[in-house]
Order: C-alpha cells, then structure tokens, then sequence
C-alpha cells in the first residue's frame, strides 16, 4: 500500500537523500491524514449524535484532532526542506524532530481527554441507541485508520522519519480506540449493558503510556543519541581501507536532522611518514567522505612512533594493564616522554558511560602496576568517552 502511494505521488521516491522528495513524502502523508481524518470526524460526529454515544463523539473528536495534527506535520516538512541560511547554517532539518514532537503531545492531550470524559460516562450513566449504521461507520474508520498506519509507517521508514512514525502510532492507537467504541456498541445492542466508561479508560491509558513513550523518542534526537552502529560501523571500516591509516579513535558523529551529518575523527599514521603526504591523505579521505556517504568530516592527525621497542613494548606492558582492570577499556595516542629521573607514558584511555568506578580509582590501579616496572615510569592519562556506545 505504501509503496503504490510512493509510485503515484512522489515524483522521484526513490532518491530519498533528496530534500524536496523528502518534503514530498511529508506532503503526501499530511495531505491524505487530513482528507481520511476529516471525513471520519463528520461520520462519527453525526453518528454519535444520532445515538447519543458520548464514546464516538470522543472518537470524533479524536479525528478532528488527528486532521490538525496531519496539518502540523505537513507544515513541518515544508519548513523542514529550506535550505540553510545566516540563522540556521546547518538547515532546518531538525525541525521534523519538533513536528514530531507537537503530535506526541497532542496524543497526550487526547489521551488525557479521553480518560476525562469515560470517567463522566462513568459516573453520569446516559442512555444510548446505537444502530447497525453505527457498527458499519466504527467499523469502515477501523479500517481506515489500519491502511493509514501501515501507510505512514511505510513512508516514515523510507525516509527514517519520526514525524511520520508518530503520526502512525497515532493511526494504531485510534484503531484500538475504535475498536474498543465498536465493542462497547456491540455489547450494548446485544445486552443492553453500557460498556462505554469503562473501556473508554482502557483506552485512554493506553494512549498515555503510548503518547509518553513517543515524547521521550522524539525529545531524545533533539537531545542529542550515539549515532546508529550501522552507520558507526560503515564509517569506521571505510577510513580503515586507507592503507596508510593505522587506526582511528575519537569518532564523533553529530546528526542535525535525518539528512546533515557532521562528523569528526582522529586519525593514526605513522611518525615516520611525510608530514605532506599525511596532509594530502586527510585531504583525500574528507572529500571521500563528503562525496560517497554525504558526511562532513573533519580529520585530525596523530603521528605513531611504531620502530621504537621502548614505545611498543610499553604500550602493550599498558594495554595489558588496562584489560585487567576492566576489559571493555581502550587507549589510543600513546606515547613516551623521557626525562632524566623519571620516563612519562602519556594517553587516553575510553572509559564506556556504564563504569561503576571513579577515574581515581582507574589512575591510580595503572600507577601502581607500573610500580612494578625496572624503569621509573609515570602514567599521565587521559580520560575520553566513547560517544558511539
């Protein structure tokens, strides 16, 4: 289904990387919530009327607000899509997150307004007359809101969108909504028993613990998240092709909306090489970047003494030291410093976010392995975070 609405509404859809086929995918999704959910709001208002269902009046409502949500989002990708300039350098991509954002509240709100009004249904019980027009209406939304969250899902995943995901999360609670409001006027016309309170609650919790969910994941992006493994490890392996290159460490990836990405990384090449040709190489594997993946990065060098057997067989003495301490601890730009007392070890070492110890503890447990050393050895380290966890 959402393919066939990608074939016949978005021109391009497959050059996902594109922003105005991205705004065209929010265009698409925004312009066919707010047709199906202002239909099924004048349905089930007058259905609900018709029977005196406070439940589907709800459930109405709860679509006239899904059509001012569909009208949120399609505002947000047209804002979305414009190009950087002197306030936003880095675009307006993350304005998607924010769209995202309004409509997890406005599900909040819905949430919240549902459980007000089951618990009135509760407390003031009012007859209703439902009829098999209304079981057709409930059911015929049911399967509307079904194909609108599998079609919102299908776009918000080709183009990783958390707008269009919320906006399918909102489908699929409505669709559960409803068909809690069809149960409860199925029973009723059955038995004669009013159901509509008490599952309206239900439904109303869920919602919440729905809607509470969705803030967090669409506040977190705004916050800031290790960027994903795979494109971690798509970075990673591809500097590591150079052959020139003999490792890498502090990779930091900085996303500024789905499609503008920043990142940085220090590169480790041999002391030996000419400062020039490692130059040229930076050179070589940031223009790669920008033109293969899209990514902005910036490299930094660090020369690696790797012919002096103090400096290697020290490092492995440190690395070792390291591993006993804590095995999930790493090091890099390692290198020697000598004096005439003493011999200075200076690097960094990554601790992960989920160390339970103190990084005095950590300095001082390498400090006295050194101890141990023939040499007078002092460690000066260095402490990083890995921000790809």
């Amino acid at each position: 289904m959402g393919k066939l609405f990608k074939k016949l509404f978005i021109k391009n859809y497959q050059d996902t990387s594109n922003p105005a086929v991205r705004a065209s995918y929010g265009t698409v999704a925004g312009i066919l919530g707010i047709i199906a959910n202002i239909l099924l709001f004048i349905a089930k208002f007058i259905i609900g009327l018709l029977s005196g269902s406070v439940a589907v009046v709800a459930d109405a409502i709860n679509n006239l607000t899904d059509f001012m949500t569909s009208i949120v989002t399609l505002i947000g990708f047209r804002l979305s899509s414009r190009p950087a300039d002197k306030e936003h350098p880095y675009g307006h991509s993350r304005i998607e997150h924010v769209t995202a954002l309004i409509v997890a509240f406005i599900i909040l709100y819905i949430g919240i307004e549902v459980g007000r009004t089951s618990i009135d249904k509760i407390t003031n019980v009012t007859p209703t007359d439902f009829s098999i027009l209304t079981i057709v209406v409930l059911a015929f939304a049911i399967i509307i809101k079904l194909l609108l969250s599998l079609v919102f899902k299908d776009l918000g995943k080709s183009i990783n969108s958390d707008a269009l995901f919320a906006m399918s999360t909102d489908s699929r609670n409505d669709v559960i909504s409803t068909a809690v409001v069809l149960i409860s006027a199925i029973v009723a016309m059955i038995t004669g028993l009013s159901l509509d309170g008490y599952l309206g609650v239900l439904v109303a919790l869920f919602i919440i613990v729905s809607s509470i969910k969705l803030i967090k994941e669409t506040i977190d992006p705004l916050l800031g998240t290790p960027a994903e493994k795979d494109l971690v490890k798509n970075v990673e392996d591809k500097i590591k092709n150079y052959p020139q290159i003999l490792g890498i460490h502090d990779l930091v990836i900085h996303k500024y909306g789905p499609l503008k990405t920043f990142a940085s990384v220090h590169i480790e090449v041999s002391s030996t090489d000419d400062i020039m040709d490692s130059h040229d190489l930076a050179d070589n594997v940031e223009r790669d970047f920008f033109n293969d993946l899209g990514i902005s990065l910036v490299c930094h060098l660090d020369p690696i003494a790797i012919n002096d057997p103090e400096t290697n067989k020290m490092r492995e003495k440190v690395y070792s030291i390291l591993k006993t301490f804590d095995e999930n601890l790493t090091m890099h730009d390692f290198r020697i410093v000598k004096g005439v007392n003493h011999t200075n070890l200076i690097f960094d070492v990554v601790v992960p976010f989920s160390a339970k110890y103190t990084e005095n503890e950590l300095k001082d447990f390498v400090k006295r392995e050194l101890s141990t050393c023939e040499k007078q050895y002092y460690a000066v380290i260095e402490i990083d975070r890995d921000f790809n966890q």
